[in-house]
């Protein structure tokens, strides 16, 4: 299976002192500042998937932008392009290369999953949440699954004053994914077309 497949599957402590832990809980007032005020928005990525040894890497790069409800659009355009799509029912997966798509309803796809938290609008339905000591300027959000034996075991939201700057995921086999954010614009005006898709003429479609 692709780092980009694992992406999808898994597309999104006590005795500290006083300071600390006031500054750790500003990072969840952060992430839930985010999914309750920021209703759009653009970002270019990087995506590093780390073997469960820590032996391999896979890089890759492209442009994300999500549109609440359930809507988002994950373009990736190096090494290889691909097209990730939720249209607010279904997801579409394009692979150019293949002349491939795959889709399926967007309830199925997603439920507790990094894309759910970061383009959908439950938080505390889905997930527990904990902040976690900050690093280099960077606060940071354990999100874990309520439901187990889902497509991944745990999330790390990070924020850069108040901006979303990168996701760790681990999946369910235990390999990590990690995506760095830059120039992240929140609530920018998206096209709805963006968030369309219509698969190529030719294309092998793929159902469930």
């Amino acid at each position: 299976m692709s780092p980009r497949r694992h992406f999808l599957q898994a597309l999104l402590g006590a005795g500290l002192a006083v300071g600390a832990g006031a500054a750790r809980a500003d990072a969840v007032d952060a992430l839930r500042a985010f999914i309750r005020d920021v209703h759009s928005g653009r970002a270019a990525f990087t995506q590093t998937v780390t073997s469960v040894d820590g032996a391999r890497k896979k890089v890759s790069s492209g442009e994300f932008e999500f549109q609440r409800p359930n809507r988002f659009r994950f373009e990736y355009l190096r090494p290889y392009e691909q097209l990730i799509v939720a249209d607010g029912s279904q997801v579409w997966i394009y692979d150019p290369g293949l002349d491939q798509v795959s889709t399926r309803p967007l309830g199925q796809a997603l439920g507790a999953t990094p894309a759910a938290l970061l383009a959908g609008g439950s938080l505390d339905e889905q997930f527990n949440l904990a902040a976690q000591p900050s690093s280099d300027g960077t606060d940071w959000v354990l999100a874990t699954p309520k439901v187990k034996d889902g497509p991944f075991q745990s999330m790390r939201v990070g924020f850069k004053g108040g901006a979303l700057t990168a996701v760790e995921i681990v999946d369910s086999f235990g390999q990590h994914s990690e995506l760095r954010f830059s120039a992240f614009q929140a609530n920018v005006a998206l096209p709805p077309e963006r968030f369309r898709f219509t698969p190529p003429d030719g294309a092998d479609v793929i159902r469930p």
